[in-house]
């Protein structure tokens, strides 16, 4: 092509690229302009979204001069890349969006990394996963191969640790390591369920305040299976010396996984075995662990690459009747798997043996978001038999649009280069450019973009309030409730409302049934019919499904158990489960509305030990003062009071409820140490205050004080009162920290109670029709719900997520 048609060409793609209709909700862009646009080092936005696309599909198209392709045929395939983002029809992972065109270009999204058993191997990967994490990667690992705790240290004539120790240094460095706020670290933690030290593994979350950056799973093995189902023992081997250490009995060690799982999710479990006889390449290795939310089955040094397509628009409609446009899937399929192995030669990974078993296996995962709002405009039930058919039929013809995409790209590029060996390479094989070719991942921020339901899960709500800045609160519908009810004629603002302090639609009259069965939430759908759509979605995906199974908080451990066991009959690669307000860590640390509190630092340096205790005997001699100060000015206004209207009437508290529902709220009170607020509520509101203290604290003190904010509360007076009374109070000890993010602890208490005024603790109903907790996103000024997913949470308001 001559330079004057090149030159013309790219200006009627870039013209294009600028009037091309683009439809985004606002979500999706706050979520965009908020964690993916261009930005300049003063933090002011160098793009808009139509350009975010179009700097991605001209990084990505990129890779194909690799291959010989024309300028006239790479421009076709970037309008084609451009396109299928663009209409939201496909997104690729997060970190493509994020990076791809920009200094960084790290495009892939989570990793695995081996750790063996000596100390440079273990620190060895430390330092890479510090690599990774820096980049906005994810990690899982198998800590297996590390001899268990008081096993012999032939070197030092010493014991060892054992694998959980060097995983809370993992967990440690995690925290440390800083993502440029786009992304969080996150890590998978797996042990093989044979190891001397899966009792203490499966155990290692029981308090959550350990392991925060992890997510855990126990990879069971068939023999291990088999053996809980017949009530037998099996053998747990040391993998240092490869011999028999111990026989357990499986029945006990599950039910203790179970039990573990019920209490806060955690662990999870993997089937290593189910993971290796579909591994690909057994030649290269075995798979040991996946990436954090267990959708991906990786080796040693792979790196996931995954996209999703979304189904909510491959619906049309012929003679009034909806159906499924395999026409317009296939080639959005075909698209999607060139954009995929063209990242994988576009990607910077941060390790030079990353790249190279990345190149060398060219693995892809493509996937589906959307389900959910596929089957309400089909008309269909999340938990029905019909939907169950259409998903097995849907992801087995997307499978196998993926593997003739990928045998076309290898008929153009070349097979991947370790297909000698693979399981292709064989006389019914074929060649082929990618190893595998699906996954379905958890779409948390990328559904928010696609404003379509995430991944294969069901809707989680069909009408919720979310709090916004100045305590405004703001309805959010579903649009396609929105859009039927309009139409049938039933809508109206004081439904809506209604809804969203109910949580379902079952029960409320005004609703047609065929509406109430189609627009089923994730707590209204029972855990068998999750475990069934999962498998159903799992028979026709190279890698692993991402779903979470949704318990009621009332379920019992035989509920949990019963579904784990039926992921195994299912042949699902894996199992994670959510039993409402089952984990403390629900409640994400928050950054206070008060933006003068949390900035207060002292003008002194750092000081000292002796000067910090100086510090804060001046504290406890200024509090004196003040406590003596306004216990004189309450007595001048009571005596007052007293002459003025006799005595004051004595009210009695109401009594304390049996049961109440609420939240814990950590905070750091400088010299004093951790303080945990716990706000509970009743129908009535508010009902009670108490804390605990970490050891430096004065747990006398603060109980009092939540005692008698307590009996106040149920004595009637005003929230606003009392919190105005406990907030702004300032310690000394407190203001001297410069890395507090509260003025005392009586302040810690006030922002306590604000928070949960503020949304936090809104009740909802689960299936049993009993309430559930909600967890309102921590970033400041949002107030969106945060949704459990694969084992990790997502705001769908903002994007924020947390794993863990």
């Amino acid at each position: 092509m001559k330079e004057a048609d090149k030159k013309s060409g790219r200006k009627m793609l870039n013209d294009y690229y600028l009037t091309k209709k683009i439809s985004l909700s606002e979500n999706a862009i706050k979520v965009l302009e908020r964690r993916y646009l261009k930005r300049d080092e003063a933090g002011n936005l160098l793009e808009k979204p139509r350009e975010m696309f179009a700097r991605v599909a001209r990084n990505i198209v990129s890779a194909e001069k690799r291959y010989g392709k024309t300028e006239k045929e790479i421009l076709k395939i970037e309008k084609d890349f451009y396109d299928i983002m663009a209409d939201l029809d496909f997104l690729p992972n997060s970190p493509t969006l994020m990076n791809a065109g920009k200094e960084l270009q790290q495009l892939a999204a989570c990793f695995v990394l081996p750790i063996g058993d000596s100390m440079s191997d273990i620190f060895e990967t430390l330092k890479n996963t510090a690599l990774i994490q820096k980049s906005g990667g994810g990690v899982g690992y198998s800590f297996s191969r590390i001899r268990p705790r008081n096993d012999v240290v032939l070197s030092t004539k010493g014991v060892s640790s054992g694998p959980i120790s060097f995983m809370t240094v993992f967990n440690a460095a995690t925290d440390t390591i800083k993502q440029g706020g786009t992304r969080r670290g996150a890590n998978m933690g797996i042990l093989r369920v044979d190891h001397p030290d899966i009792l203490d593994f499966i155990t290692a979350k029981e308090n959550n305040e350990k392991l925060t950056n992890f997510n855990i799973s126990v990879g069971v093995t068939e023999a291990f299976m088999r053996a809980v189902e017949n009530d037998e023992k099996y053998e747990i081997v040391n993998p240092r010396t490869k011999e028999v250490f111990d026989r357990y009995n499986a029945r006990e060690v599950f039910s203790k996984i179970v039990e573990h799982a019920w209490k806060n999710g955690d662990p999870g479990i993997i089937f290593l075995d189910r993971l290796n006889k579909d591994n690909p390449t057994p030649h290269i290795g075995q798979i040991e662990s996946t990436n954090p939310c267990g959708e991906q089955p990786l080796l040693p040094y792979e790196a996931c690459n995954l996209g999703s397509i979304n189904l909510a628009h491959m619906v049309k409609e012929e003679d009034g009747i909806r159906q499924i446009d395999y026409r317009k899937l296939g080639r959005i399929v075909h698209t999607s798997v060139r954009f995929l192995d063209d990242v994988i030669d576009m990607s910077k990974y941060p390790i030079e043996k990353i790249r190279e078993m990345v190149n060398g296996n060219r693995k892809i995962g493509l996937g589906v978001m959307g389900w959910a709002d596929l089957l309400v405009i089909m008309g269909i039930p999340y938990d029905s038999e019909e939907a169950l058919e259409l998903g097995g039929k849907i992801m087995s013809f997307i499978q196998d649009e993926s593997k003739e995409a990928s045998k076309k790209l290898a008929e153009e590029k070349g097979e991947f280069p370790n297909f000698n060996g693979s399981i292709f390479d064989s006389p019914e094989g074929y060649k082929i450019r990618n190893a595998t070719t699906t996954t379905i991942a958890p779409t948390g921020t990328l559904s928010i973009i696609a404003d379509c339901s995430s991944g294969v899960e069901p809707l989680f709500a069909v009408s919720f309030v979310k709090n916004v800045m100045d305590n405004d609160k703001l309805l959010e519908v579903n649009k396609y409730f929105k859009s039927i009810a309009k139409e049938e004629g039933f809508y109206s603002k004081e439904l809506m409302e209604r809804i969203a302090e109910k949580g379902l639609i079952k029960d409320i009259e005004e609703i047609p049934s065929e509406y109430k069965r189609i627009f089923i939430t994730a707590h209204e759908v029972s855990p068998k019919w999750h475990v069934r759509t999962q498998a159903a979605f799992q028979k026709f995906v190279d890698n692993a499904v991402s779903k979470t199974v949704n318990f009621a908080n009332s379920a019992t451990v035989q509920d949990v158990e019963d579904v784990y066991m039926l992921s195994y009959r299912l042949g699902c690669k894996g199992i994670t489960i959510f039993r409402d307000g089952s984990r403390d860590a629900q409640v994400l640390e928050v950054k206070g509305k008060n933006k003068d509190a949390e900035n207060v630092k002292s003008d002194a340096p750092e000081t000292p030990v002796k000067k910090a205790e100086n510090i804060k005997q001046s504290a406890e001699s200024s509090a004196e003062k003040i406590m003596a100060d306004k216990k004189e000015e309450d007595n001048t206004r009571t005596k007052e009071a007293i002459e003025a209207t006799g005595p004051m009437p004595k009210i009695k508290p109401r009594p304390r409820p049996d049961i109440t529902q609420g939240m814990t709220k950590k905070y750091t009170i400088g010299g004093c140490g951790k303080l945990y607020v716990t706000v509970n509520t009743d129908e009535h509101g508010i009902c009670e205050v108490f804390t605990n203290t970490g050891e430096e604290g004065c747990a006398a003190l603060t109980e009092v004080v939540g005692r008698l904010l307590s009996i106040s509360i149920r004595s009637g007076m005003d929230l606003e009162e009392i919190k105005s009374q406990v907030e702004g109070i300032r310690c000394i000890t407190c203001i001297a920290d410069p890395n507090t993010n509260v003025l005392s602890c009586p302040d810690a208490i006030g922002k306590a109670i604000e928070f949960s005024l503020n949304g936090y603790n809104k009740f909802d109903f689960d299936i049993t029709g009993g309430p559930r907790s909600i967890m309102i996103c921590p970033e400041v000024d949002c107030g969106g719900i945060m949704e459990p997913e694969g084992g990790c949470y997502v705001c769908r308001n903002c994007g924020y997520s947390k794993c863990s």
